[in-house]
C-alpha cells in the first residue's frame, strides 16, 4: 500500500500477487509456545524478534502476510508498536498485509475501527481487514467504504472453523435463507462486474467441509478472495481444499500459520517451509 496517491483495488492486486508467488497467506501468530519454542521471551522483544524474523524470510516472497492483532496487543503499546513495524515491513517488501483484528461495531465506533485499520496515513493500515458481520453487514459500511476509497480491502467473516460458528452461521433469516449466505451475497453484490475480482472477501474455514453446501452458500459468485484458515497444521490439504471451495478454488488465498512458523527459528528453514506451503496450495487450487 502506497499511501498519497492513487493505488490499484486490494482485489487486482492480490490476484496479481497469487498470480506471481502462489495462493498463500503466512500467518504471524507470535504466541507464548511458539516463542519458547524458539527460544524468545514472551514480550515485546520477544514478539519483535518472531515477527521481523518471519518477515526477512517470506517477505517479497509470499502473496500475503496475515499479522493477528490479539498476539501483539497482549502485549500493550509495545505490542502495538510491533504490529506497525510490521505492516511497516510487508510495505517496504512489497508483502500485502492483511491485518487479523476481527473488528465489528456500529456506528461511529467501527468509523473509529475503519480509521484505524483503513485510513491512508494510519501506522496500522495495512492492505486489508478482517471483519465480523454479525452485529448487520450494514454496520460494516464504514470499513466498506474506506476500504474501497483508499484501495484496501475487506476478509469478512463467513464460514468459520470453530464449532460454536455454525449457532450463527447456519442460523436462519426471516427469508429463510442462512446467516452465512446472506453474508456471502453481501459480499458479491459489492463486489458485482469487478475485474479481476473485488475487494471484499470472506473469511471460510479450509477445514469445514460441507458448511458451505449446507448452509446454500456460493462461494464462486462472491467473485472476491477467499481467505482460507486451516492450511496446514489444522488439518487441511489438498483434498480438504478441493472439497470445500470446489469451483471457487481459483479465488482461494489458504492461510497456514504454524504449518509455516514451527520450521522456525532459522531464516532459510522459515524460508523453505512457506515455499513448500506455496506449491501445495497451488496444486491444491490449480
Amino acid at each position: 500500500m502506497t499511501d498519497g496517491g492513487a493505488v490499484r483495488p486490494f482485489g487486482a492486486r492480490l490476484a496479481e500477487a497469487m498470480d506471481a508467488h502462489g495462493p498463500l497467506c503466512v500467518g504471524i501468530d507470535p504466541h507464548a509456545a511458539l516463542l519458547a519454542d524458539w527460544g524468545l521471551t514472551d514480550d515485546a522483544a520477544g514478539v519483535r524478534e518472531f515477527a521481523l524474523r518471519v518477515m526477512e524470510a517470506v517477505g517479497g516472497r509470499v502473496a500475503a502476510v496475515k499479522p493477528q492483532a490479539a498476539f501483539f496487543e497482549r502485549h500493550g503499546a509495545a505490542g502495538v508498536a510491533v504490529l506497525e513495524e510490521v505492516v511497516a515491513a510487508g510495505r517496504a517488501s512489497g508483502t500485502l498485509v492483511v491485518v487479523d483484528a476481527k473488528r465489528g461495531d456500529i456506528g461511529s465506533t467501527m468509523a473509529a475501527y475503519a480509521d484505524t485499520f483503513l485510513r491512508d496515513g494510519s501506522p496500522l493500515a495495512g492492505d486489508a481487514l478482517t471483519v465480523s458481520p454479525y452485529l448487520g453487514f450494514g454496520s460494516l459500511d464504514p470499513a466498506v467504504e474506506l476500504a474501497l476509497a483508499t484501495g484496501r480491502g475487506l476478509f469478512v467473516l463467513c464460514l468459520t472453523s470453530n464449532p460454536e460458528g455454525s449457532e450463527v452461521q447456519h442460523a436462519r433469516t426471516p427469508d429463510g435463507v442462512t446467516v452465512a449466505a446472506a453474508v456471502a451475497a453481501r459480499a458479491a453484490a459489492l463486489n458485482a462486474d469487478v475485474d479481476p475480482m473485488g475487494s471484499v472477501g470472506l473469511v471460510v474455514g479450509a477445514t469445514v467441509g460441507d458448511a458451505a453446501q449446507d448452509a446454500g452458500v456460493d462461494l464462486a459468485g462472491v467473485n472476491g478472495p477467499l481467505l482460507a484458515p486451516g492450511v496446514g497444521a489444522q488439518g487441511a490439504g489438498p483434498r480438504e481444499l478441493a472439497h470445500v471451495f470446489g469451483a471457487a478454488r481459483r479465488q482461494v488465498l489458504a492461510s497456514s500459520s504454524r504449518g509455516v512458523l514451527r520450521a522456525g527459528p532459522d531464516v532459510g528453514a522459515l524460508r523453505a517451509a512457506a515455499a513448500r506451503a506455496a506449491s501445495e496450495a497451488a496444486a491444491a487450487l490449480g
